[in-house]
C-alpha cells in the first residue's frame, strides 16, 4: 500500500482533485463526490485535510468496510501512530458485567471461551450484512442455518437437554463440553445474538428453533427425537413453535385448532390456524398445540404444500423474523409425531414458557444495553451549542437513568440464572415462574424508557432507517415486541403477584 505525507495529501484539495484522511488512511473522493448521498459540500470541508472528526460526526465507521467506500482507499499516512487511546476498550456499560468485571461469582473460563467463539462467528458470518438484511427483511438462508449447525451454535442453544449429547452433538463453541454447559452459556448466546441490534433478524435466525425444538427434546419419544432432531440441530431443517391463534394469545387455553384421531388410530387430522408464528414462513416442522377429545396435545406437523399454508405477517420489526399466519387444512399427522402423552399438551407448552421468557429477558436487556452503548458514543462525539452532548447535564441524567435500570435488570437476571443452575427443571417451574415473569415485566418497562431516552439523545437521526441512528430507529420499532411476545406486560405482572399470593400465609397478612 502506498504511503503519503500529510503535505502530499494537502495538494489534493479541490473538487476536481479531492483527497482526505480518515484514521490514517488516504481516500481519493474525486470521482465519488457526485455519488455521495450528502452531496459534494461535506467532502470539500475535508479536502486535503484530516477528515476523521468530520467523518465520524456524520457516518458510522462500518461504512468504510462496505463498497463503494472501501475501494476509494489509495494509501496510508506515513508513520501514522493510530487513533488516540485503545480502540478495543469497552464503552462504559456497553458490555454486560460478566464480560468486563475483574471478579465474578458466575463466570469461569468456559464461559469466556464460549462468548469469544460465538462473537467471532457472528461478527464474521452475520454482522457484515445484518443491518441491511434486517431492513430489507431478507430471510436467513439455509446455508447460514447450516453454518450455525456446523459451528455447534444450534446444538448449544439446546445443549442443556441431555438428549443433545446422546444424539452425537458434543462439539460446542469454544471447546465447551456438554458437561461444562449451563444456563450462563445459554445467557451468552442470547446476549451475543441481540448485540447485532437487529431484533427481527435475530429472531429469524434462532427464535423459532429456540422455542420449537425444546418440547420435542424434553417430552418427545426416543424414536421421534432420533428421526427429527439430528437434521434440525445440523441446520438442514428448521422448526418453529405454533401456539398463538387469532382467538388466543396469552390466553393459551382458548385455542381452537383441532386434531382428530383417525378410525385406525394411525394418524391425526389437524385443522385450524395459528398466528404470529416466529420463523413459520420458512419452517419445515411446526411444534403445534391442538385440541383433541382427550385434551390438548403437542404435535410435530411437517410442512406439506397441500395441507400447510404459511403467509408472511408484516410486523413493526423485520420480515426477516419469518413471522407468519399458518393454516392447517386436513393436515395428516402420524401418531408417531405426538410429543409425550395425550392430554398433556397444555402442560408441555407451559413448561416451555419459563425458559422462553427468561431468554427474552436476556436478549431484550442486551438490546437495551446496546442503546446505552450507542448513546455514550454519540453523546461523546456530537457537539451542540459549543459542547459535546455528554457535557450537557440533561443528557447525563438520561444516561444515568438508562444505565441504572439496565444494570438492575441484568443483576436480577444473573441471580435468577444462577438459581437455575442449581435447580431441576421442575423446581424452576415451581419456584422461579413468578420471579421470571416479574423480571420480564421490569425488563420491558425499562426498554420503554430506554427507547424514549435514546430517541431524544439522537434526535432526528433516531427517526432515520440509515446512518448514525439506524440501530436506535430499529429499537424504537421493535421494543414493544418485547412487551407482547411470550406474555404481555400486564399478564406477566399479574401472574407474578398471583404466584406470590400463594406464598402469603394468613398470619403474615397482619400489620
Amino acid at each position: 500500500m502506498t504511503t503519503f505525507t500529510r503535505e502530499e495529501v494537502a495538494k489534493h484539495s479541490t473538487a476536481k482533485d479531492l483527497w482526505t484522511v480518515i484514521d490514517g488512511d488516504v481516500y481519493d473522493l474525486t470521482d465519488f463526490a457526485d455519488m455521495h448521498p450528502g452531496g459534494a459540500v461535506p467532502l470539500l470541508d475535508a479536502a486535503g485535510k484530516d477528515g476523521t472528526k468530520l467523518f465520524y460526526s456524520l457516518h458510522r465507521g462500518s461504512v468504510l468496510d462496505r463498497p463503494p467506500y472501501a475501494k476509494l482507499k489509495v494509501g496510508t499516512i506515513v508513520n501514522y501512530a493510530g487513533p488516540a487511546g485503545d480502540a478495543a476498550t469497552t464503552v462504559p456499560y456497553g458490555e454486560a458485567a460478566g464480560f468486563w468485571r475483574m471478579h465474578s461469582p458466575y463466570y469461569n473460563d468456559s464461559h469466556h471461551r464460549f462468548r469469544a467463539a460465538i462473537r467471532t462467528f457472528i461478527d464474521a458470518e452475520i454482522r457484515p450484512t445484518a443491518v441491511d438484511d434486517d431492513l430489507k427483511g431478507k430471510a436467513p438462508s439455509l446455508e447460514l442455518n447450516m453454518k450455525l449447525g456446523d459451528a455447534g451454535i444450534l446444538a448449544a442453544v439446546v445443549a442443556a437437554a441431555p438428549q443433545v449429547e446422546m444424539l452425537g452433538f458434543t462439539a460446542l463453541p469454544g471447546g465447551v463440553t456438554p458437561a461444562e454447559f449451563d444456563e450462563f452459556h445459554e445467557l451468552i448466546i442470547s446476549e451475543e445474538l441481540k448485540r447485532l441490534g437487529c431484533y427481527g433478524l435475530a429472531d429469524g435466525l434462532l427464535g423459532g428453533f429456540s422455542i420449537g425444538l425444546p418440547p420435542l427434546l424434553k417430552f418427545g419419544s426416543q424414536e421421534l427425537q432420533a428421526r427429527l432432531c439430528p437434521p434440525i440441530i445440523r441446520g438442514e431443517k428448521r422448526i418453529c413453535l405454533a401456539i398463538s391463534e387469532p382467538y388466543a394469545g396469552s390466553d393459551v387455553a382458548r385455542i381452537k385448532t383441532t386434531a382428530v384421531l383417525s378410525a385406525n388410530k394411525q394418524h391425526f387430522v389437524v385443522n385450524g390456524v395459528k398466528k404470529w408464528i416466529t420463523g413459520g414462513t420458512y419452517a419445515d416442522y411446526f411444534t403445534t398445540l391442538c385440541n383433541t377429545s382427550q385434551g390438548m396435545v403437542l404435535l410435530v406437523i411437517e410442512r406439506d404444500d397441500d395441507t400447510v399454508d404459511t403467509r408472511a405477517i408484516k410486523t413493526s420489526y423485520s420480515p426477516a423474523a419469518g413471522t407468519s399466519y399458518v393454516q392447517f387444512i386436513d393436515a395428516v399427522v402420524p401418531v408417531a409425531n405426538l410429543i409425550g402423552k395425550p392430554g398433556m399438551g397444555f402442560m408441555y407448552a407451559m413448561a416451555n414458557f419459563n425458559k422462553e421468557r427468561w431468554g427474552m429477558v436476556a436478549g431484550g436487556n442486551r438490546l437495551s444495553r446496546l442503546m446505552v452503548e450507542e448513546c455514550f458514543k454519540w453523546a461523546g462525539a456530537r457537539e451542540v451549542f459549543g459542547k459535546r452532548l455528554i457535557e450537557q447535564p440533561v443528557i447525563r441524567q438520561k444516561l444515568a437513568a438508562m444505565v441504572a435500570d439496565v444494570e438492575s435488570v441484568h443483576s436480577m437476571l444473573e441471580d435468577l440464572t444462577y438459581q437455575m443452575t442449581q435447580m431441576s427443571e421442575e423446581e424452576v417451574n415451581k419456584v422461579l415462574a413468578g420471579p421470571i415473569a416479574l423480571l420480564k415485566y421490569k425488563q420491558t418497562r425499562v426498554a420503554t424508557m430506554i427507547a424514549d431516552n435514546a430517541c431524544q439523545i439522537f434526535g432526528g437521526r433516531a427517526l432515520t432507517q440509515s446512518g448514525m441512528g439506524v440501530l436506535v430507529e430499529k429499537f424504537n420499532r421493535s421494543y414493544k415486541m418485547q412487551a407482547i411476545l411470550g406474555g404481555s406486560e400486564e399478564i406477566m405482572a399479574d401472574f407474578a403477584i398471583r404466584q406470590a399470593m400463594k406464598q402469603l400465609k394468613p398470619h403474615q397478612a397482619r400489620l
